[in-house]
């Protein structure tokens, strides 16, 4: 009975044209690969994608009960301290603030009974957060505080209550979902084997067909064809059995072979120009292609650093606007830092430019550190037509900053001296901070000299390489001492503006 419909279905392949051998077949393997993605989706779903989900939802609900407790915790201690360290409790409540934003709030996936239990638990999270910033704002005097307090704590153990309360609801829902689930699973081995069996055969049946009707005909041409390559022009004629386009093929290669040596030959030749021509054009395309992928870049780093500018201007007007002066103050002066490093493609600039860029720099870093940092400046030269190489205070005074006060517990000082005498310029950059010994000190110079900027610190390294390059005759110095202080002195030829100047 089998051997039967085999012999049917090989009589119908054989009167098919080889289009439709061919359409038969890719139709085939596509439907099975649609078969087997389709089934691979599934499985996925089936188990990985809603597994995670119950992960994900049970990971959520337990991060929302972790963060309330603590920040009951730390609203507690902030309580007791007599307000006197807030940092702690702030982070606690944006925890909790992020844990509730997490919950799941989707009635079609988490279901009726979890979707009440989260709206409630949204909806008084939102009540909480307005009674306990009330709370936190009055003053220990005020007539209701105590009162307002004990409201608070009333509300942070019913929220922990009903965290605790969507919690089990949430692993009852994933547990019941998982033994949903499993008998499911073990069913899936099976399938997977019964029907990797049917599709692998039905396969080798058909890739049998296409053997003897198309590949086998093909290889018989092929072998031909390589002696035809190998000069053998006379060869015994292709034998086959087709009676499709495959047999008229061959009749007319048989036809062919012996008047096409030379012709051959020559279609040969003309095919290695052209595959070296083209091989010439792709090469071309590709850099063409990576020319424009670098224009790309450059014009990406060009937009985004004007985008920053354009906006620290906007905040700026708005801070004015507000009469936050200390905020638009420091904004104005990290603008004009973003400003220089944007409209200054010039090797030399005036010596006052490169001194209110560091004193820019300075302000920005006392805002940071507060009284740990102090900064004077010591200028005895026409700041107005002494010019200096470009980027040269601000590299500097920043490396003093992160290598000699910040790791100083009790902060220090940066002091600029600059004296101009004759045709020479001095400048000096120097702080108190921890300093060098003799031979961290030597270790450094060594780097500086063998272009190490990795290890010497980037923006040092910078300004080293371009004043020794830009002065034959300059000098670049560093002086140092352990727990005393570092000192950077500059002398190089002064350069004064003249009139053509732009």
């Amino acid at each position: 009975m089998a051997d039967g419909v085999r012999e049917k279905i090989k009589q119908s392949w054989q009167a098919l044209t080889i289009k439709k051998k061919i359409a038969t077949f890719t139709g085939t393997v596509f439907l099975i690969i649609a078969l087997s993605v389709l089934f691979n989706v599934w499985v996925v779903k089936f188990s990985l994608i809603d597994f995670n989900m119950i992960l994900q939802d049970n990971a959520a609900v337990s991060e929302l009960g972790q963060a309330l407790e603590e920040e009951s915790i730390q609203f507690e201690a902030y309580i007791k301290s007599s307000r006197e360290e807030r940092e702690s409790l702030d982070d606690a409540m944006e925890r909790t603030k992020k844990a509730v934003d997490k919950l799941p709030f989707s009635y079609s996936g988490i279901g009726e009974r979890r979707y009440a239990k989260t709206w409630s638990i949204k909806s008084c999270y939102e009540v909480y957060c307005q009674k306990r910033d009330a709370m936190l704002a009055m003053g220990e005097n005020a007539p209701d505080y105590i009162k307002r307090l004990y409201e608070v704590y009333e509300m942070q153990d019913y929220l922990e209550e009903y965290a605790a309360t969507l919690m089990n609801e949430t692993i009852e829902d994933g547990d019941g979902l998982y033994h949903k689930k499993v008998p499911m699973l073990i069913c899936m081995p099976i399938v997977v084997v019964v029907s990797g069996i049917i599709l692998v055969t039905g396969m080798m049946e058909l890739a049998a067909l296409m053997n003897q009707t198309i590949i086998s005909p093909v290889v018989a041409l092929v072998k031909a064809a390589q002696r035809i390559a190998a000069n053998d022009f006379f060869a015994e004629d292709v034998q086959v059995q087709n009676e499709d386009e495959l047999g008229e093929l061959v009749h007319a290669f048989n036809k062919m072979k012996y008047a096409t040596g030379e012709y051959i030959m020559a279609l040969e030749e003309k095919r290695k120009t052209l595959d070296l021509l083209h091989e010439e054009e792709l090469e071309k395309l590709e850099t063409e292609k990576r020319l424009e992928m670098i224009k790309l870049e450059l014009l990406k780093s060009q937009i985004n650093p004007h985008f920053l500018f354009n906006t620290l201007n906007v905040i700026s007007g708005m801070a004015r606007l507000e009469e936050a002066q200390t905020t638009e103050k420091m904004i104005l002066a990290l603008s004009s830092l973003f400003r220089y490093n944007l409209k200054t493609p010039e090797q030399f600039v005036l010596l006052a430019k490169e001194l209110n860029v560091a004193a820019d720099y300075m302000y920005l870093q006392q805002m940071r550190f507060g009284e740990r940092i102090r900064y004077e400046l010591d200028c005895k030269a026409r700041q107005e037509l002494v010019m200096v190489p470009a980027f040269t205070f601000q590299p500097l005074v920043e490396n003093a900053i992160i290598h000699g006060i910040a790791p100083k517990e009790e902060g220090g000082s940066i002091r600029i001296v600059v004296r101009q005498k004759e045709n020479r310029l001095r400048i000096a950059i120097g702080d108190d901070g921890i300093g060098m010994t003799e031979e961290e000190l030597q270790q450094l110079k060594n780097r500086l000299k063998t272009a190490d900027a990795g290890h010497g610190g980037i923006g040092l390294g910078n300004v080293y390489r371009r004043i020794t390059a830009m002065y034959p005759d300059g000098d670049f110095e560093i002086c140092s001492k352990k727990d005393a202080g570092t000192v950077i002195v500059i002398d190089i030829p002064c350069r004064e503006e003249t009139g053509d100047m732009t």
